[in-house]
Parts: C-alpha cells; structure tokens; sequence
C-alpha cells in the first residue's frame, strides 16, 4: 500500500504490515541518513528549499561531493527539485523525511546531552 503525503505537516499514522519489500524501502532511507553530509544536507532543507550553492557553503563540503550527495538524495526519493531558471531548487520530498530528520537530530541531542527521552 502506497500512501502519497505532499504536505511538511504530520500525518496520520497508517498501518502496515512490514513485509520484505517496505523493510527494504525503509532500510534504504536509513542507509541515506547514515552519511553525515547527507543527513546534515537534508537537516538543512527542513528548514526550507535551497540551491547547490547554498547548500554547499553551509555544509563546507565541495560542490562535486554536495551534487553526488543531492543525486543520491534525489534518487531515492528523499529530495525533490524545481527548476528556477537556470538554477535548480531542493527541498524535502515530505513530512515523513522532515520528522525522521528531526528525530534522528534531537535523538542524538539526547544522547550527547544526558537530557532524558521523551515517552
């Protein structure tokens, strides 16, 4: 079962059954946030669309590495673009890779702070 969310916004929960097929589609975004220039890449565009060259100042990393990076992004489904004029325009595909972002990031807050998890 396919659910399309096109809104930054929460969503409900849906239940599913986790069959190999979603486990794999699920370990596979895993696997993209496991690089740190990718999971700061997609922190940065939850807070709003960006350019190659915009992200490329705020990571500090080349602007080959952030396209590779981007590319990869794109490829499996966590980014989407826009073209604005000659530019191409990032963003977060959708609310469920913005609140896995965030997650991933006060997680480890918690973790290298001590402050205690929420239930």
């Amino acid at each position: 079962m396919k659910v399309e969310d096109d809104s930054p916004t929460p969503s409900l929960h849906h239940r599913v059954h986790a069959d190999p097929e979603l486990l794999g589609t699920a370990a596979s975004t895993f696997s993209m946030l496991a690089d740190p220039t990718r999971l700061h890449l997609l922190w940065l565009l939850t807070k709003g669309e960006a350019d190659v060259s915009a992200l490329t100042a705020a990571v500090g990393a080349s602007r080959t590495a952030v396209s590779q990076h981007l590319a990869k992004l794109r490829f499996t489904g966590l980014v989407d673009t826009r073209r604005d004029g000659r530019r191409v325009i990032y963003r977060i595909r959708d609310g469920h890779v913005s609140r896995l972002v965030a997650e991933a990031i006060n997680h480890a807050d918690h973790r290298l702070t001590g402050e205690p998890a929420h239930g």
